[in-house]
């Protein structure tokens, strides 16, 4: 079950007319805490990244499940059921299933929420990406930034150029 702050910042980015993904992306980093609280852990960056997508979607974010062949079938499947709980009143889940779910978790490290397999992670999934959809993702972005974040950004870049 997600925090409630977590919710509350979901829907204070829907309310901004934040995309979707943007929305769960806060799902996705309370998982990330979790791991590196030590709750439990997870096999990848990768499974940390999807679990918090499952949580969004049952949490009401309106996310669409992969394109095929984004995914397999059955991550396809998985996330068109999270899509389906998500949109009506869930029945409880199965307290057996919970457990043996958190118990398989907490025998996995928490090395994958890491900052190294993080990055790792998110340059494989960028280098997926063609450079013109990189482009307008990071327009988009900037138009939904306010003047003050817009010039942080800025200057970050300014940094990261001055450096490299």
């Amino acid at each position: 079950m997600p925090e409630r702050q977590t919710i509350e910042r979901a829907r204070r980015d829907k309310r901004e007319g934040k995309a979707a993904s943007t929305q769960a992306g806060e799902f996705v980093r309370e998982e990330i805490e979790h791991i590196r609280e030590g709750k439990h852990g997870a096999r990848s960056a990768k499974q940390a990244i999807a679990i918090g997508l499952s949580k969004a979607r049952r949490a009401g974010v309106d996310l669409p499940p992969p394109e095929p062949g984004e995914a397999s079938q059955a991550t396809r499947r998985k996330a068109e059921s999270d899509r389906k709980a998500g949109k009506h009143a869930t029945k409880k889940v199965s307290k057996k299933r919970a457990t043996a779910t958190k118990q398989a978790l907490k025998r996995e490290s928490t090395a994958a929420a890491s900052k190294t397999a993080l990055s790792r992670q998110a340059k494989a999934a960028a280098k997926k990406r063609p450079a013109s959809e990189r482009s307008a993702a990071a327009r988009k972005a900037a138009r939904t930034k306010g003047a003050a974040t817009r010039s942080q950004a800025a200057h970050k870049a300014a940094e990261t150029r001055a450096r490299g």
